[in-house]
């Protein structure tokens, strides 16, 4: 596994076939690479990024387009056994390949011929091979526990083998000065070499418990990765050989592959566990994968009013709240109700978080002590499936399994007069619309209803056309619109005046759809499903938008946009909690622009437009000009152009 050097992408190798994924939505692009026979132990990117090198255990090492997906030329043919490692020179115009066949060979990537005689030396396969900075050197780590630099333009060893480690050698990297270089041994220990000595330098680095498959430099030099058959991750500091922090832990199975990113912010790993994991390293939390914590399923999730917060519910019965930018919880879990958690909302100005259960009763969380507000409110005889605050916060609205729906007053815990009665089965989904006006409601009745708050009233007939049990209501950001989820396996729309559905019903899951929520803007509606997937969907054609998300192992029961509409959180009853970045910008005139080392964006033609502070830059701040940061390590920021012209004069490019 490895970064492209944008650190955009990441490419990985399993059974047969390569993938290249996105590194900012971590979705696969294009399709599986193909034409191994033999599974995949190796791939690089080429310094320039236009092609991917791999090494496979059918002995053959291919090459490929990163931009058609196809094979470059025939295979590399030569090694008699495995090939275990590849990797390019610094000038891209070279591959090296170790080999089970014990030896080392060196390969022209325009031609594909072997470059002089293999390199022969070790005495058992060898299992990792890395070029020196400068590309003069090549460093190979062997079964037989030994490490071997090699000057690549004679072919001959340089100074005697490497010795230190009572293991297999599985993996070998320069630093980035080439002074150093780095291995992991199944002896379970890190040792950095002086490569001009071949002496150790310091202790070996130990703590993990398993022997070590992966190590890697930061760009800068001053860390190492390392991945384990501990299923751990851990980063060390090559000056004092401390690990840094805690180990990065979220893998189900052994870690085969670590690799930095180019700016040296994010570690990818690969594991058996079949999944690729981004983290942060500095706070050593995942980026963008599940949020862990939960003993059982997740049944909802919502954002808090400014995003930076995501509140989850369970069957465990306990509330956790999470932060977005680090994926890290945020105290401890919320803990008071006696049955399963199955709703739970933020108060419109973040302060509190209101929650719904199986143990009958609403309770209200400070979401900054984590402690439980006044006595739970009781009333329901049967479980809470839905709760949501009014746009005031004055209120909060309940749905049952009691066939009823329940206003509170938020201040005094009471309820506001009658309960609201007309469904004639259990209560699912409830929402405010935006003005505070009405309420709707979902049932198992197959209907939708519209209430009016002041009077308790139905307001109109019942919304009728799905064909099975209703399980998700919410109003559109305008109130015009109400989008509803169904077993039925669609989503439809109604206006909210008539009644009337608008349109035909949303098609494309394959299972129940459990979960609705409108986008900001009110152009899409998210949906979760028990298919295991989340769909996007345009309101205005009612086709969905791109390919399903993929990634929860079970039921999806819960979904929610982020306030600023780029994310979407969902909730599975996988017991994880996801999100996913949903950056769906179809006009032709947004881009992606990114500052230049001088902290200029320019426009695609290369005219300049403006330029950002370098304290501005991961993210625009600068209040005149309209702009989205956006979260990952591409720092990019999207920039609506429509409205936009640029010229050689100021006069030229304001626009009054």
């Amino acid at each position: 596994m490895a970064y492209s050097p944008d650190g955009r992408y990441v490419v990985s190798g399993s059974d047969k076939t390569i993938r290249i994924w996105d590194t900012e939505s971590g979705a696969p692009v294009g399709e599986p690479l193909e034409g191994h026979t033999g599974s995949v132990t190796s791939v690089i990117y080429s310094p320039d990024g236009r092609y991917v090198v791999s090494g496979s255990n059918d002995n053959t090492i291919r090459i490929w387009d990163t931009d058609t997906g196809a094979p470059v030329g025939e295979p590399l043919e030569g090694h008699t056994s495995s090939v275990n490692s590849v990797t390019y020179s610094p000038d891209g115009r070279y591959v090296v390949s170790g080999s089970s066949d014990k030896t080392i060979r060196i390969w022209e990537t325009e031609s594909g011929a072997p470059v002089g005689e293999p390199l022969e030396g070790h005495t058992d396969p060898v299992l990792s091979v890395a070029y020196s900075p400068d590309g003069r050197y090549v460093v190979s780590g062997s079964n037989d526990s030994t490490i071997r630099i090699w000057d690549t333009e004679s072919g001959a060893p340089v100074g005697e083998p490497l010795k230190g480690h009572t293991g297999w050698v599985k993996s070998v990297a320069y630093s980035p000065d080439g002074q150093y270089a780095v291995s992991g041994s199944n002896d379970k220990t890190i040792r950095i070499w002086d490569t001009e000595s071949g002496a150790p330098v310091g202790e070996p680095l130990e703590g993990h418990t398993d022997p070590v498959w992966s190590v890697a430099y930061s760009p800068d030099g001053r860390y190492v990765a390392s991945g384990s058959y501990d299923n751990t991750i851990r980063i060390w500091d090559t000056e004092s050989g401390a690990p840094v922090g805690e180990p990065l832990e979220g893998h189900t199975d052994p870690v085969w592959s670590v690799a930095y990113s180019p700016d040296g912010r994010y570690v990818a790993s690969g594991s058996y566990d079949n999944t690729i994991r981004i983290w942060d390293t500095e706070s050593g939390a995942p980026v963008g994968e599940p949020l862990e914590g939960h003993t059982d399923p997740v049944w909802s999730v919502a954002y808090s009013p400014d995003g930076r917060y995501v509140v989850s519910g369970s069957n465990d019965k306990t509330i956790r709240i999470w932060d977005t930018e680090s994926g890290a919880p945020v105290g401890e879990p919320l803990k008071g109700h006696t049955g399963s958690v199955n709703s739970m909302a933020y108060s419109p100005d973040g302060r509190y978080v209101v929650s719904g259960s199986n143990d009958k009763t609403i309770r209200f969380w400070d979401t900054e002590t984590g402690a439980p507000v006044g006595e739970p409110l009781e009333g329901h005889i049967d479980w809470v499936n839905s709760v949501a605050y009014s746009p005031d916060g004055r209120y909060v609205v309940s749905g049952s399994y009691d066939k009823t729906i329940r206003i509170w007053d938020t201040e005094s815990g009471a309820p506001v007069g009658e309960p609201l009665e007309g469904h004639t089965d259990l209560v699912t989904s409830v929402a405010y619309s935006p003005d505070g006006r009405y309420v709707v409601s979902g049932s198992f009745d197959k209907t939708i209803r519209i209430w009016d708050t002041e009077s308790g009233a139905p307001v109109g007939e019942p919304l009728e056309g799905h064909t099975d049990l209703v399980t998700s209501v919410a109003y559109s950001p305008d109130g015009r619109y109400v989008v509803s989820g169904s077993f039925d396996k669609t989503i439809r729309i109604w206006d909210t005046e008539s009644g009337a559905p608008v349109g035909e019903p949303l098609k494309g899951h394959i299972g129940w759809v459990n979960s609705v929520a409108y986008s900001p803007d009110g152009r899409y509606v998210v949906s979760g499903s028990s298919d295991r997937t989340i769909r996007i969907w345009d309101i205005e054609t009612g086709a969905p938008i791109g390919e399903p998300l993929k990634g929860h192992n079970s039921t999806v029961s819960t979904v929610a946009y982020s306030p600023n509409g780029l994310h979407v959180v969902s909730g599975s009853a996988d017991k994880s909690v996801r999100t996913w970045s949903i950056q769906i910008l179809q006009d032709s005139h947004v881009v992606d622009l990114h500052p230049d080392d001088n902290g200029w964006v320019k426009h695609p033609n290369g005219g300049l437009l403006f330029w950002v502070p370098e304290d501005c830059r991961n993210g625009l701040t600068c209040p005149a000009i309209l702009s989205i940061p956006t979260e990952g390590p591409r720092r990019t920021v999207r920039v609506d152009l429509s409205d936009f012209s640029f010229g050689l004069s100021w006069e030229q490019i304001f626009k009054g």
